[in-house]
């Protein structure tokens, strides 16, 4: 995974983002808001840890103006702040967790883990995230950056299915009755057919995103670590 570091106490920054890269992650820095906001993008991180109090641009502020945007980035909020109502109005603003300082790492290394295994949701613009990649439901595009691919109505239909229980065991069982229907008809090998078909597509835009088999049970959808 990808990580956003926004954290204007420099000496804490360079801990942390030594911390997060020892447990594998890739970590971006900056050190406020402003800076931050010049290349985030939809797809460019997987998860932002956000600083409440940094200079120019309190943390809320940049918040709401990345929610304005519909980019709908995991947001875990870090800060000193502790009241009720502070926890409130971050998570009202869009907050998907807080930390609140001090902290063990082992806490928020918990935290991260917790919600990248939350499945997506699809926001107002339609648009389903996981990893680095997006999906238009409507539409049927797959896509990462510039990369995309429009889907059959299948393959769209068993993604979407992948991407509302990502990081979640999916059975085959469950695949037949989502994807094709009880009543649905299924020809031996169908089901292979289009988990084959999804994975050249991911392969195809070089994603970090797989459909991992779960031997004898099912498939899940997961981000690959070290990518």
């Amino acid at each position: 995974m990808k990580l956003l570091l926004v954290e204007d106490d420099i000496e804490l920054c360079n801990v942390m983002q030594e911390q997060l890269m020892a447990a594998g992650y890739e970590v971006d820095v900056c050190h406020n808001a402003i800076n931050a906001g010049y290349y985030l993008t939809s797809t460019s991180h997987d998860m932002i840890l956000l600083d409440r109090m940094l200079p120019g641009k309190d943390g809320m502020t940049f918040l709401a103006e990345v929610r304005q945007k519909q980019i709908m980035i995991p947001v875990i909020v870090i800060t000193a702040m502790n009241g009720i109502y502070d926890r409130v109005d971050g998570l009202d603003a869009g907050a998907d967790d807080y930390v609140v300082k001090p902290f063990a790492i082992e806490e928020l290394l918990a935290r991260i883990r917790a919600l990248s295994r939350r499945p997506r949701q699809i926001e107002e613009s339609g648009v389903l995230h996981f990893g680095d990649l997006s999906y238009q439901a409507e539409r049927k595009i797959l896509g990462k950056g510039e990369d995309t691919y429009t889907l059959s109505k299948r393959e769209s239909a068993l993604l979407e299915f992948f991407l509302r229980n990502a990081g979640q065991v999916v059975t085959r069982e469950q695949i037949l009755e989502r994807v094709w229907g009880l009543d649905g008809e299924v020809e031996e090998g169908n089901i292979d057919n289009y988990i084959y078909f999804l994975r050249k597509r991911l392969r195809g835009i070089h994603s970090n995103v797989m459909i991992q088999t779960v031997y004898g049970i099912g498939y899940r959808l997961e981000v690959q670590k070290g990518m």
